[in-house]
């Protein structure tokens, strides 16, 4: 069993409440200690007394916190171990767990400069380079305390965090207990890279413990699903990172044979996992001969243990992949099935499943089925045609368009709930450094002031 302490201003914190953390199979693999959210109040309450470090320290302990996370050893694991466990309790397959790793470690690394395209061009971050007699914008932090609640199914969630860190905010984050390991190594390895307990503390907690973080903190990110975002989306100090509803859309002057490869990668590449992973795919004119080619390709998946270096399939325990089976034949009533329900179940043996893809066919725009999403390959194709206008592409954290009508670009750039577009075969996961995500997290974080040195 693995000892997961919570990481608080005064080191490591070990509660009398404590929780097993299992892998996909069942079996026990760490025991987590659960803060109260007492000891979580008092935490945050000395972190909001701490001066930020300076920047040029920030920085330099930034650039050497990604380093440690990739070659340290958190918690008795080395990185390779890290990875290993990682994928046992996600069901994330191993070798998508370790590229995620990897990035996170490059992100830590390059948080500073990742911040720069967010900071307006006629800003400055210090006051003290304002010339005498020159006016300017400060950019400024809008609080000092930062909370976060990690989702657990897959590392890259940690890569956004950091850059809290990097503007000097104090950051209390609250790991998943599904997957705590990623969040306890970043946080071993930031302090191990020079920030001091106080700026940032690792709290595994109830959700009596996470109301508690969300309270004592001035801004906080939230991940989840529909459930999370319908709680916090009406609180202007929480950034929700929801469900992302990815879209491909194809119109009719497009040949989807030269685009098949893009869309069947963009459904299944991350496990299908990921916000970023396409829900749906809307095809100007009929769906069906490119919905057989996707259900084609994606029924030649193997089903394989998460530890597979060849794993492409996300695993859970079977009772949850059968619940999410029933979920997908409710859901699914009234469509064509290709890859349905129920061969969705693949029976590993071991009291694990890896989940099959599913592919349907809508008979038409029903916009609940198009952004239902689902933690593993799971699409829905349909026709669309230009009367349809972009309604049914609304609530999309991407859409990729592949198209040459620059009108229909246009609009769908200026539709506000579309928070990215990418035009032509470009995979719906794709990223790159001053790529947003959701917006940039320093838009939420800072504001600009005015400043004049007279």
């Amino acid at each position: 069993m693995i000892d997961l302490p919570g990481l608080g201003p005064s080191g490591e914190y070990r509660s009398r409440k404590r929780e097993v953390v299992t892998d996909t199979a069942g079996a026990p693999v760490a025991e987590l200690s659960i803060a109260p959210p007492l000891y979580i109040a008092r935490a945050m309450a000395t972190q909001r007394k701490t001066k930020p470090l300076p920047a040029d320290q920030r920085v330099a302990a930034l650039r050497k916190a990604g380093a440690v996370f990739a070659t340290s050893t958190a918690a008795g694991l080395d990185f390779e171990s890290y990875v290993q466990v990682a994928s046992r309790v996600s069901g994330l397959p191993i070798a998508v767990t370790r590229v995620q790793a990897r990035e996170v470690s490059e992100a830590v690394g390059t948080a500073f400069g990742a911040l720069q395209p967010a900071r307006p061009v006629g800003a400055v971050p210090d006051w003290e380079t304002v010339q005498p007699g020159q006016a300017t914008a400060i950019w400024s932090r809008r609080g000092e305390l930062f909370g976060v609640h990690a989702s657990g199914n897959a590392p890259g969630v940690h890569g956004l965090w950091p850059q809290a860190l990097a503007l000097g905010y104090r950051v209390a984050v609250r790991p998943s207990r599904r997957e705590p390991f990623t969040a306890h190594r970043l946080v071993a390895a930031l302090r191990e890279a020079g920030f001091r307990e106080d700026d940032v503390c690792y709290l595994p907690t109830d959700h009596a413990g996470a109301d508690e973080i969300i309270a004592s903190a001035d801004l906080a990110l939230v991940y989840g699903g529909s459930d999370v975002a319908a709680k916090y989306g009406g609180d202007g100090r929480v950034f929700v990172n929801g469900p992302g509803r990815t879209k491909i859309l194809l119109t009719a002057e497009q040949d989807w044979r030269d685009h098949l490869d893009v869309i069947v990668d963009s459904i299944a590449r991350l496990g299908g996992m990921a916000c970023v992973n396409t829900t749906a795919v809307l095809v100007e004119g009929d769906a069906a001969p490119l919905a057989e080619a996707i259900a084609e390709r994606l029924s030649a998946i193997e089903a394989l243990p998460p530890d597979d270096e060849r794993a492409i399939l996300p695993t859970q325990a079977i009772e949850s992949a059968r619940a999410v089976a029933a979920f997908v034949a409710a859901r699914s009533a009234g469509t064509t099935a290709l890859l349905g329900a129920d061969q969705i179940v693949a029976d590993l043996g071991d009291g694990r499943a890896a989940l099959r893809p599913a592919v349907h066919v809508l008979t038409d725009l029903d916009t609940e089925k198009l952004n239902t999403e689902l933690a593993f390959p799971c699409v829905w194709i349909a026709s669309w045609q230009r009367t349809d206008g972009i309604g049914p592409l609304r609530d999309s954290l991407v859409v990729s368009a592949i198209t040459e009508d620059d009108g229909l670009v246009d609009a769908l750039l200026d539709e506000p709930s579309i928070a990215n577009v990418y035009r032509g075969p470009v995979p719906t996961y794709y990223t790159a450094t001053g790529l947003p995500h959701d917006g940039f997290l320093a838009d939420f974080l800072m504001r600009t002031k005015g400043f004049m040195n007279g």
